[in-house]
C-alpha cells in the first residue's frame, strides 16, 4: 500500500471516529476530554472538513491511477 493510500485510510478511520464522537456527544455519553466540544458545530464542521479533503483525495489518486495526472 502506497503511503497516498494509506492517509486515505486513515482519514476514513478518522471521519469513522468524528462520527462516533458527534453521536455520542449527542446521547451524552462520556468523552475523553481531549474529544470533547461543547458545540456540534465542531463536530459538524471536522465532518465536513474531513468529507471534503477525503474526496479530493480520493479523486487525485483515481486520476493518478487512470494516467490523466503526470
Amino acid at each position: 500500500m502506497s503511503r497516498s493510500s494509506t492517509f486515505i485510510e486513515y482519514m476514513k478511520v478518522h471521519l469513522i471516529s468524528l462520527k462516533q464522537d458527534l453521536e455520542d456527544a449527542r446521547n451524552n455519553e462520556p468523552l475523553n476530554e481531549d474529544e470533547y466540544w461543547e458545540s456540534d458545530s465542531f463536530y459538524m464542521g471536522a465532518i465536513d472538513a474531513t468529507e471534503h479533503l477525503l474526496s479530493v483525495a480520493t479523486d487525485i489518486m483515481n486520476s493518478y491511477n487512470e494516467g490523466e495526472i503526470v
